[in-house]
C-alpha cells in the first residue's frame, strides 16, 4: 500500500532530509585514502547522535549507521576497520537517518583521489540518471517514466543498470511502496501523485547489470567485479512541482 504523506508528515520527513545533508555536507571532505570504512560510519554515527537523530538502517539490522561500498561493491557495504580506502577508489555512502520517527534516505559516491577517467565518468552518468529520474517524478507520469529516464541516460553510454534492486517509498519507513526501478519492468505501476515520498536512486554498473550478496548476507556486488556507483535522493511529490528533500544546498 503505498502511505500518501500529509503536509505535516512531509514536513518532519524534510527535517530529518534537511539533517542528512548537513551531515554529508560534514562527511564528505573527510572522505580520504587510508581511512577506513568504519571510520567513516563512525562520523557519520557520532554526527546523527549529536544531533538528536538514530541511523536509520539500525531499524533494519544492518550493523553500521552507513552502508559503505566501494569499486565493485554496490550497495550495501558493511563498515569495517579491515576495509581501507585507496586512492582511486570510488566510495559510495549510503545512509538514512530516523528523527522523531521520520525517515530520510540519500547516497553520494566520493571519488577518492587519482580516480580512473572511466569510473569517473560512470559516476558523472549516474548523477545525470538521478536528475533525470527526479524530472520525470511529476504529478500525472508513473513509476515506469522514472525508470525509462535513468535506463535511457544509462543505457545510451552503454553501462550495465542493475535490475535486482532498485528505489521505494520512504519517510514513515526505511522501505515502503512502491518500488521505483532503474529499468523498464512488468506488475504494478502507480500514477505518480502529490503526498509520495520516494528514494530516487540509480545503480549503475560500469559492466554487465548482474550481482550477488556476499557471504556477509549484506554486500551486493557486480558479477563482473567491475565498478558501480549508486547516487540517491530523497523527493516529495506536490501538486505543482517536486522537491528534493535531501539537497546538500537546500534553503536554511
Amino acid at each position: 500500500m503505498i502511505r500518501l504523506k500529509n503536509s505535516d508528515e512531509i514536513d518532519g520527513i524534510r527535517k530529518s532530509c534537511h539533517l542528512l545533508a548537513d551531515m554529508f555536507n560534514y562527511l564528505l571532505p573527510q572522505v580520504k585514502a587510508g581511512m577506513s570504512t568504519k571510520d567513516v560510519d563512525d562520523l557519520c554515527k557520532n554526527f546523527i547522535v549529536s544531533h538528536g537523530g538514530k541511523p536509520a538502517w539500525y531499524r533494519e539490522n544492518f550493523a553500521g549507521a552507513a552502508c559503505i561500498s566501494i569499486n565493485e561493491e554496490v550497495i550495501h557495504g558493511v563498515p569495517s576497520r579491515k576495509r581501507i580506502i585507496k586512492n582511486g577508489d570510488l566510495v559510495s555512502i549510503d545512509v538514512g537517518i530516523d528523527l522523531n520517527g521520520y525517515i530520510s534516505d540519500s547516497t553520494h559516491s566520493v571519488l577518492v583521489g587519482n580516480v580512473k577517467p572511466e569510473v569517473r565518468k560512470l559516476d558523472q552518468v549516474a548523477l545525470e540518471c538521478l536528475a533525470a529520474g527526479i524530472e520525470a517524478c511529476r504529478v500525472g507520469n508513473r513509476i515506469s517514466d522514472i525508470a525509462n529516464a535513468v535506463y535511457e541516460i544509462a543505457d545510451r553510454h552503454g553501462y550495465g543498470v542493475v535490475y535486482d534492486y532498485c528505489g521505494h517509498g520512504v519517510g514513515l519507513d526505511v522501505h515502503e511502496d512502491p518500488s521505483v526501478p532503474n529499468c523498464p519492468f512488468r506488475g504494478a505501476n502507480p500514477r505518480i501523485k502529490p503526498g509520495m515520498v520516494l528514494a530516487i536512486e540509480p545503480m549503475i554498473n560500469l559492466g554487465v547489470p548482474d550481482v550477488y550478496t556476499l557471504d556477509d548476507g549484506w554486500t551486493v556486488v557486480t558479477d563482473d567485479g567491475l565498478c558501480s556507483a549508486h547516487e540517491e535522493h530523497t523527493v516529495a511529490v506536490f501538486p505543482d512541482h517536486t522537491e528534493i528533500l535531501t539537497d546538500l544546498n537546500y534553503k536554511k
